[in-house]
Formats: C-alpha cells, structure tokens, sequence
C-alpha cells in the first residue's frame, strides 16, 4: 500500500511521504489564490473551487478566506455553502451532502495522532467525516475525526461535535448533545 492508501484507510502512514507533501502543496496553493480573489472574480473563483475539491466545486458557495489539507478527498452534494474562514482537514475522506451551510470558522478535521510520543513523531492517521443533507453548523463548532451528523440537522455555534448525532435534531455543547428533535 502506498502512504496516500493507508491514510485514507484510516491507516497509519508517513504524513511526510514525498508524494503527499507534493499534494498538499497544491491543495495549499490553490486555497492561496483562492483567498487572493476578489468578489468580481467569479469565473476564477468556480475554476479554483473546481480543483480544490473532489467533487461539488461545480455548486459550492465559499466566502474565502477557506483552507485544507488535500481538497482532492472532499466530495460535497450541491449547493453546499461556507462562509468565511472554514477549515476543512481531509486527510480522511469528508462527505457533505446537499444544501449544508457551514458558519464562520467551522473546522472540519479528520486527523488523529497517536498517543505514544515516538510514534506521534513519525506517523499520524484519520477517521472520515459525514455529514448529511441540509446540515446547519453554526459558526465556530468543531466537528472531529469519526463523526457522522444525520440530514436536517442542525448544530449550534461553538460546539464540539465528538461523536455522532442523528437526523433532524438540534444539538449544541461541548461535547456536543441533542437537545431536542426538530419538526
């Protein structure tokens, strides 16, 4: 297996494996150019978002300044929305379906590290992250390694989301909780 397999496996592997440095070199760069644009800008913007992710750059809707580590394994649905400042770290694969909206400063992160220090040092791994369709994530919530979000759910401003939450509830809090069900 080469290191790119392993870590979207979930696998350890080498974050520093040539080949991966070289695409999240590009992944970086291209969020560069991307935050640089203006808002007149469009046609380069949608070129951009088309390299940047996996799938979905076709209707994604990103108020820069946006950042990731790959883009390559973000598979969005349609007319998924960021606003300003979202952080998305793929380095397992992230799967948004349509029509989520994400708040300011969203983090979205995939990466775990071992606890053994000697190992920490050279190699890392990740658990992949879905969130369903029509998701509201308020701004500021961290959403960690592992977790699947159910559709129509909604997720309150600073929570940290640890652990799965099921379709069509609010929940809020860190650790983020259900709260109630929605209609």
């Amino acid at each position: 297996m080469t290191e790119r397999d392993k870590m979207l496996a979930g696998e350890l592997y080498n974050a520093l494996d040539p080949e991966l440095v070289q695409d999240r070199a590009r992944a970086h760069d291209l969020c560069q150019t991307l935050n640089a644009t203006r808002e007149a800008d469009r046609e380069l913007r949608r070129e951009l978002l088309r390299g940047i992710f996996g799938r979905g750059g076709d209707t994604v809707s990103l108020q820069p300044p946006f950042f990731c580590d790959y883009g390559s394994n973000i598979e969005l649905g349609e007319h998924v929305f960021f606003n300003f400042n979202c952080i998305v770290l793929d380095v397992c694969k992230v799967t948004i379906g349509e029509y989520s909206q994400f708040g300011s400063g969203v983090q979205i992160v995939t990466p775990l590290h071992p606890l053994d220090a000697g190992m920490r040092r050279k190699q890392e791994y990740g658990a992949p992250i879905t969130i369903g369709a029509d998701v509201w994530v308020g701004s500021g919530a961290i959403v960690l390694p592992g977790v699947t979000i159910g559709a129509r759910t909604v997720i309150g401003a600073g929570s940290v989301v640890s652990r799965s939450i099921p379709d069509g509830v609010l929940a809020v809090g860190n650790p983020c909780r259900v709260i109630r069900k929605l209609d």
